[in-house]
């Protein structure tokens, strides 16, 4: 688990961001200048469960129409994202405790 004697982790930013149990890191940035921004933030919960927290900002075209495209395939893009993540921290049959 890698705890320290305060109980924070290795990774966790050790000040307010930590509250009612719960151990957040630093953010991650991706920037990408004028266009979108991603920030995400590793968090253990009071429970010992691990997450991760993704906010993304991405511009929107001027038009309707192209707004709503990009929002399809926004949309689109992060569900394949998040069902890889979460297919890849599933546990494999006969794995367990490896």
């Amino acid at each position: 688990m890698n705890r320290r004697a305060t109980g924070h982790t290795e990774w966790c930013g050790m000040d307010h961001r930590c509250n009612l149990g719960e151990h957040r890191s630093d953010e991650i940035v991706v920037d990408v200048a004028g266009r979108s921004r991603a920030v995400l933030v590793r968090v253990r919960t009071a429970a010992g469960r691990e997450h991760a927290e993704v906010r993304v900002r991405v511009a929107l075209a001027p038009s309707e129409l192209a707004a709503r495209r990009q929002l399809v395939g926004l949309l689109g893009d992060l569900r394949q994202a998040v069902t890889r993540a979460a297919i890849t921290a599933r546990p494999r049959p006969g794995r367990a405790g490896r």
